[in-house]
């Protein structure tokens, strides 16, 4: 089957990733452009994860102010090399992820933030939602209702609020591959009137 430029300038326009990424997993997939998709994401976290101990050495600030002028927010957003800290598009992630923090508040980056007293604070409040359910699925429940109750306050697991279909963690994970070396979020502050 040959891939024809408009289905690379659609997968490319879709993910962000390389002319050559998108048409290596067009080619995997036969030309389904869905399948591709997915075939890039399985690769993405792959990449991230080869690349998650190199040091980071770099980076740029992201800030946002509303228009209104009664919130803002910044983020060091991280990575390895001048050279990538300095792309535009690197720096328009940056200031993207600011606009979400400014929007979303949340409270932690990552899950491994968040303290055990909050976590157990949580597990005190859904005991009574899981106790009536039978014993081999009251931890399973538990787990739901955890994740489901942090995922507004936990950045990287909070849906993009410009693209409800991408997390904040595949922003940063398809930087990864898109950037070719490790990217994180190293800090992030925010500030309102009220």
């Amino acid at each position: 089957m040959e891939i024809t430029s408009a289905q690379l300038k659609e997968l490319r326009d879709k993910t962000g990733i390389s002319v050559m990424q998108c048409k290596k997993a067009l080619e995997e997939a036969g030309g389904d452009s869905e399948k591709a998709v997915i075939i890039l994401k399985k690769k993405r976290s792959e990449a991230a994860d080869k690349k998650s101990d190199r040091t980071l050495g770099a980076g740029a600030v992201g800030a946002y102010m509303h228009n209104t002028n009664e919130v803002a927010a910044m983020v060091l957003l991280s990575c390895e090399t001048d050279f990538v800290s300095k792309n535009e598009e690197f720096i328009n992630l940056a200031k993207d992820i600011a606009m979400h923090v400014a929007a979303t508040d949340p409270k932690y980056i990552t899950k491994e933030e968040v303290p055990a007293e909050a976590t157990d604070k949580a597990k005190e409040v859904f005991a009574g939602e899981v106790a009536d359910k039978p014993a081999e699925m009251q931890e399973k429940i538990m787990e739901g209702k955890l994740s489901s109750y942090f995922k507004d306050q936990i950045l990287l697991e909070q849906d993009f609020i410009k693209n409800p279909e991408m997390t904040i963690n595949d922003m940063v994970t398809g930087a990864v591959q898109r950037f070719g070396e490790n990217v994180s979020i190293a800090q992030i502050s925010r500030v309102s009137v009220k």
